[in-house]
Parts: C-alpha cells; structure tokens; sequence
C-alpha cells in the first residue's frame, strides 16, 4: 500500500444538523443525533403521517431536506427521458416549486433503478440533481435555474445497462461526480457557482455505483474521496490534486460508499477501517460484510445490512459483533440512525425501527409501495420514498391534498412547473 503523509486527514463534520439533510446520507454519516421522529406510524391509518405527497414519475433517490424544503428527483417519459426535480414546502407537503429538461445521455436502465438515481445535493444556496444519463442540473432553493451540465456530450461513452447511481457530493468550491462504468469513466469537478469544470480525472473503466465522500484535511483544506475496485483516493476539492490513495480488495463492493467518522471505512475484506496516517488498516472486520446498503458509523459501533437482509451491529475497536437483527427481504436503502433509533427499508416498503443500543425492533411498518431510495432525517420527521409518493413521517397526523394536483397548487404553483427545455 502506498505510503501517505502524516496528519493528512479529518472528516468534514461529525453527525448531520437536525433541521437539514443536505444530500445523500446527510452529511456522509447518516446520522442525525438530535432528531427525534416517530418510532411507529401507519400509512394507512394516517397515524404520524404529516404529509403525503405524489412525484411525477420513477426514482430511486433519496429525499434531502434544505432551508424548509423537501427536494426530490424523478423521471418520466417513453424512454424515461424527462428529468423532474421538485420541491415541497416542509410543514405543508405543498408543491413549491417544479423544474423539468430532457435527457441529454442514456437514459435506458435496469427495471429495477431509474434514471432518477442519484440523491441530490445542495450546499444551501442551490439543488444540484443528477441523474443516471449524466445531466446535472443546478437550480437555486427558489427555483431558479442557475446552470445545467450535460456530461454525455463531451464524453459520448458514458453509461451502462444497469444505470449510473453515484450522487453528487459537495465540498469546497466544488461539486463532484464520479460517472465511471466500463467504456468511459471520469469523475469531475465543477465550480457550484458557474458550472465551469474545475479539474477532472481519469478513473477505472469498470461499473462503479459508490458516492464521492466530502472530507475535510487536518490543515483544513476540503477534499473528497473517490472509492474504486482497488481502493480509494483522496483529492483536493477545488484543485483535484491527489492528496492520497488507499490500495485495498473492494471488487464486488461498488454499491456500498464509504463510511466515515475520523476513519475511513471501505468494504474490503468484509469492513476495513482505516485511521491517520492510514498506511496500514487499523481493523479488518470479516464478519461485516455490507451489502448494497453504505456502512453507518455510530461512535465506536458500525451498522451494516448484508445481502441477506440482516442488520449487524459491530465494534469498531475489536471488530467483534455486537448484535444482530434478521430483517428479511432486499435491501437497497442506507438506514439512517435519528437518536437512539435505526429506520430501515427494504425493498418492498417494509420498514423497521430498531432500537441502536440492542438491537431490539421498535416497530414495522408497511408502506406497501417499492422503496429503493435512502431515507431522510429532519428533527421531528423522517422521509422515505417511492416511485410514486414522498411521504413525510412526523407527528401532524395529516395526510396533504396531492401537491400536484391543479387545485392545489395554485396559479403561481402551476407556472413553477415549466420546462427548462421547450
């Protein structure tokens, strides 16, 4: 393994701020500590439903919660080639705002994905939605397009049959996308700002599903990491330059991202943990192995849903097994952990509250809709996602009129919805 400089590396934040979830596993940990939803509801009961929303058409993205607004990405279309991104009003379930452009690269998928993909971002100021034929779209909290990025067209090669699932991180000056199958394969930096590419780099041309993961140095300077089948590497946000590189076995774990809290947790060799100055790993824990689902990192306890659908509770200093919980069915979603409490969704919409400490299952709950999407996090609530319904899980106990319906939105409403595109 190549050796890396000392006091290199520190994780840009330690767990997700309560009020905001702003991209694909909040802040990269999955974790809100502060948030405390419902531990049980019913769907179709309307018992802790606040509010329920339809979507436009097929995705398998994660919900982000930004500055009192709920933001989601969909596809539509014969060939899936309609882009939607929309925001909802967080306390209502009201439509605020819909944004609409065509598929510029591939937009054929695997039945069981969607163009509709990656989980958007956003740095606070602006969405930025990307989607399985390389668009990213950056539009402004109000619904101002600022931007649009269509990848495909300077690298025509990009795509695979399955589908492109990486979302986009956000770090310094930058937001970075890894867009790597087995034609062409780069991941690229560009200005949040303007769009214009700030660096780009040649990546392994192999399917690749994992997210780039901000990161923040010991001298303070932003970063990301790119994982791959042969390890991972660290690059400066705003420059790309190559600030380390990580030589581990991780073929076959292209789906999970990496997990972190000062460490760096890789799915290789079942877990491996890496600490500064990360030469060597500090642990390699066999008996965690992660499935689809992304390693959450709790403390010292590290959370993995393995491809048999069981939830494993593990010991980061020993590597030991804590518990472990058999769920049932397949899971595509990252759980998240509010409090003391892990929400987990298979596949088929069956969700389970386990408590963290145990292992002891809190609740089910059925929401009887396929649920691929991770879920999201905001004080009082927790968000999942179908292809056809965003609900917001919280104490209201009221389900809203449809936010696209005409009469529910409005006059102003209805014109938020043009295309980008004619």
């Amino acid at each position: 393994m190549q050796a890396m400089k000392p006091m290199l590396l520190l994780l840009a934040g330690a767990s997700c701020a309560a009020s905001e979830w702003k991209s694909f596993r909040g802040d990269g940990s999955s974790y809100a500590p502060d948030a405390a939803p419902p531990t049980q509801w019913s769907v179709q009961q309307g018992e802790n439903v606040a509010w329920t929303a339809d979507l436009p058409g097929r995705g398998v993205s994660g919900p982000i919660v930004v500055d009192g607004r709920v933001v989601i990405t969909a596809s539509d279309g014969p060939r899936r080639e309609r882009l939607h991104v929309v925001a909802f009003d967080d306390a209502t379930g009201r439509r605020l705002w819909s944004r609409q452009a065509w598929a510029t690269g591939r937009s054929q998928c695997h039945e069981t994905s969607a163009v509709a993909a990656p989980t958007p971002a956003s740095d606070g100021e602006r969405v930025f939605a990307f989607y399985s034929s390389n668009d990213l779209l950056a539009i402004g909290l109000d619904g101002a397009v600022q931007w649009v990025r269509g990848l495909t067209l300077d690298h025509p090669g990009v795509g695979n049959d399955t589908g492109m699932a990486s979302s986009p991180a956000v770090s310094g000056d930058a937001v970075i996308v890894q867009c790597e199958c087995q034609n062409e394969s780069f991941a690229i930096a560009m200005d949040r700002t303007t769009g214009a590419t700030l660096w780009q780099v040649d990546r392994p041309r192999e399917a690749n599903w994992s997210s780039p993961l901000p990161w923040t140095t010991a001298d303070g300077e932003p970063a990301v990491w790119l994982q791959d089948s042969k390890g991972a590497s660290l690059h400066h946000a705003n420059s790309g330059k190559q600030l380390a590189r990580i030589d581990a076995e991780c073929r076959g774990f292209q789906s999970p991202s990496p997990g972190s809290d000062d460490r760096l947790l890789l799915a290789a060799g079942g877990l491996s943990v890496y600490a500064a100055p990360f030469e060597q790993p500090q642990l390699v824990a066999g008996n965690l192995q992660p499935g689809s689902p992304s390693p959450v990192v709790i403390g010292d306890r590290v959370l993995v849903i393995n491809r048999g659908g069981v939830l494993a509770c593990g010991d980061l200093e020993s590597g030991d097994l804590v518990w472990r919980r058999r769920l049932g069915g397949q899971f595509w979603a990252t759980p998240v952990v509010a409090g003391d409490m892990i929400y987990c969704v298979n596949s088929k919409g069956d969700a389970t509250v386990v408590a963290l400490g145990n292992g002891d299952q809190v609740s089910k709950a059925d929401f009887e809709e396929d649920i691929l999407g991770s879920p999201a996090v905001s004080e009082a609530a927790v968000y999942f996602r179908s292809h056809a319904h965003l609900w917001k899980i919280g104490a209201a106990g009221r389900v809203a009129d449809s936010p696209l319906h005409p009469a529910a939105a409005g006059p102003s409403q209805q014109a938020a919805g043009d295309s980008l595109q004619k």
